[in-house]
Order: structure tokens, then sequence, then C-alpha cells
């Protein structure tokens, strides 16, 4: 008797997933819960497990395309038993088995010599041109390698010699060779909704710059301590989300988005971090941003960014953020215009720091300084709330104190 393994359901927008890899190979056996293969939607990565002990027949290919519901493999009854009847069969030629253990030990009984052992004249022959033994195959007595057949792997090797680097030889100057490989579900999805956030809102951007010196300061001052008391660094995140989180209690409609003919307000935070992971861009949500500390907050970004590495985000913890942080700046950019992360209103982009002249009370004073933009739906956001919510994130930022006292 076999039991059917479907694709489970794993969202209520998702329709179809793709079987990305088989953790078990056909014909393996496999205990109750064990994982078996990896699911791959547009959101998430999941994995497929037994749902009994037995024998595993696959039946989807990795890369398939697989509709909820659709049958991925079988797992038969009594698996296990034939695999411990087949265990002798390891054994059954226990003679070769020490023959082969024996032959290294044995090198030389008399004037015989074991297989593929040059003689002293060979062995000159073959340690002065540079040749391993065991690329040699002997003609002599039981397989021993004579002079002869080291001359002869010395010919065959400077004949073979352009056949091996031929096939890691560079290609030509002027080659117009393509490589195409098919669009994975994220890569999909993540294409589309572009699309669709570009024709579907009012989308402008709005620039400014931070002088990142005091916080540099402040980090630079009691990072250790921090680190020591919370166990998590002391990052530029989580300045940049308190501060966000604090501005958006002065710009509600920063924080809010339109269903429908409806504006929707949130007296909530919960921001989406994007993170770059291997299968494409991820935007995991910090839950109640605004309530937590610098520290908690930390350990959230640092949570969810090894869960994205790690293909282990779940579909709930990348749902229903109402306003994105993007930090292009570690990628070394300078100045971008992020997307809106629909069915959000506003996304705020952070680039690197770049040391730079600037006026500070009369004087040319060096600075690390960081641009940074804000992308906004003006249909619900006005020009005079994206910049006083830009101008609120530079003067929290830029004073850090205001975000211990509110102000």
């Amino acid at each position: 008797m076999s039991l059917e393994i479907k694709v489970p359901p794993v969202g209520e927008s998702i329709t179809e997933v793709v079987l990305s890899r088989w953790i078990k190979n056909d014909g393996d056996v496999v205990e109750m819960d064990e994982v078996i293969a990896e699911l791959e939607s547009d959101k998430a990565t999941f994995e497929l497990t037994a749902e009994q002990a037995g024998t595993l027949k696959t039946i989807a290919a990795e890369g398939d395309t697989l509709a909820i519901g659709a049958v991925v493999c079988k797992i038969e009854d009594g698996g296990a038993a034939p695999a411990k009847a087949e265990a002798p069969k390891a054994d059954e030629n226990p003679v070769v088995a020490e023959e082969k253990t024996a032959a290294p030990v044995a090198e030389k009984t008399g004037d015989s010599y074991a297989t593929g052992t040059p003689s002293p004249a060979a062995g000159k022959i073959l340690a002065e041109k540079g040749i391993d033994s065991n690329a040699v195959k002997g003609t002599g007595i039981d397989g021993r390698i004579t002079k002869d057949d080291s001359v002869k792997a010395e010919v065959g090797k400077q004949q073979e010699a352009p056949k091996v680097s031929a096939p890691v030889a560079a290609p030509p100057a002027g080659s117009r060779t393509e490589r195409r490989e098919k669009m994975s579900p994220l890569r999909r999805t993540v294409a589309k909704r572009l699309v669709a956030v570009k024709n579907e809102t009012a989308m402008l951007t709005t620039f400014n710059e931070v002088n990142m010196k005091p916080i540099m300061d402040l980090r630079g001052k009691y990072k250790d301590q921090f680190k020591e008391k919370y166990g998590v660094g002391l990052g530029f995140m989580s300045f940049f989300t308190k501060a966000v989180t604090e501005a958006l209690k002065d710009f509600p409609a920063v924080n809010g988005r339109i269903e429908g003919e409806e504006l929707v307000y949130n007296n909530f935070a919960d921001i989406s971090i994007a993170v770059s992971a291997p299968k494409g861009l991820v935007v995991p949500v910090i839950r109640n941003a605004e309530s937590m500390s610098l520290a908690e907050i930390e350990k959230s970004v640092l949570a969810l960014a090894l869960k994205a590495r790690d293909g282990k985000l779940t579909i709930e913890e990348m749902t229903g953020g109402t306003f994105t942080i993007t930090n292009g700046g570690v990628f070394g950019s300078m100045m971008s215009t992020p997307i809106i992360n629909a069915p959000q209103s506003a996304i705020l982009g952070m680039h690197n720091i770049v040391e730079r002249p600037i006026a500070e009370k009369g004087e040319v004073v060096i600075r690390p300084m960081m641009y940074v933009a804000l992308s906004y739906d003006h249909r619900i956001i006005d020009g005079r709330e994206s910049v006083g919510f830009l101008v609120r994130v530079k003067q929290l930022l830029e004073d850090p104190a205001r975000l211990l006292l509110g102000i």
C-alpha cells in the first residue's frame, strides 16, 4: 500500500509552487515527518515532510510547477525491511574487499611488485618528468611499471596536454553566447508587482541628506556595552526604524493605504525591512516596531535576516507591513528612487555614507553624509506631508537624544 504526498495549502493567495529541491532521492527509506523536499512559492520556501515511514517514490521533478493539491510523490509501505535484507550484499565478495585493503601494504614480495609500482629506473624517469605513477598503466609482471612505460607515458603526456587545457580556454574575442534560465516564482511575482505599482500609483520621490556623525559617535561610544548587555550589535537600522516610527505618529498618511475608495490609517507601525536573500529580495516585517527599544529592533532584524538567508521565512513574517525601509547603501548605492511595496503608500531608502564637505555654523567641515529618499503615493500623501516626514526623520537622526525624549 502506498500513500500519495500532495502539495499542501500554503497561503490564501498561493495557487501553485515550484519543486525547488529533493532532499531525499527516489528509492530512499524515509521516516515519519522527515523532510523530503523543498517547495518554493512566490513568497517563501516550504518544507515537504513524509506523512508515513516507507520507501520514497518520486513523481515530480525538480523545477516542476505544481498546483496546490497536486501529487508530488508516493511513500510505499515496508521500505525499512528490504533495506535490512539487502545489507549482506555489501559482503557477498569478502575476498575482493580483502584484496583491495591488502594491496597498499604488500607492495613488494621478493622480486614481485604490486600492480602500478614502478621499477627503480621507471620511478626515476617519472619523478624527473613530474608524472604521477597512478596515472600510468604498467605492462610488466603483475602490472609493474617498466622503463618503457614511463618513457611512453611522457610522450603521451606531451601529446595530450593541449586537450586538457582546451575546456578551460577563454572564449574567443567577439563571442556572442547567451544563457537562459527559468524565472523563479519569487522573481516572477516581484516583476509583476513592480510593474503594477508603477502603473497603478502616482509615485513620486523626495530626497534629503543626513549628517550621520552624531549616530556614529553614539555607536562608537556605547557599542561594546550595548553588545555585552543585549548580545546583539548596535547598527544603523535600529536608529532609522525608531526614527521612522516616531515620524509616522506626526504624519499618519505616510503609514496609511488606499483600499477601494477608502483611506486606511494605521495606529501601529509594522515596519517591513528589505533583505537580500539568495533567491531574491524579501521584506520580512517587524510587528509593532513603535513600541520596541533599539535592542529589540536589532534582535528582530538579525533574526529575520538569518531566516531570509536560510530561506526559512514564513508567509506571515512577510505580509502585513505598513511602511518599508530598504538599505541600498550596503551595496554601495549613493542615491536611488525605491519603488513602493504595495499596498503600502511609502518606502524609505537608505544609501551609503560618504564623507563630504558641508557648511556648519559658517564653516566648511567634513562630515559622514547619507542621502535618504522617500518614495510615496501622491494619491494619499501630499507633498507637504512627504517632505515634512523626511525632515522629521532627519531631525531625529541628527539629534538621537530626540528618540529618547520623543521631541
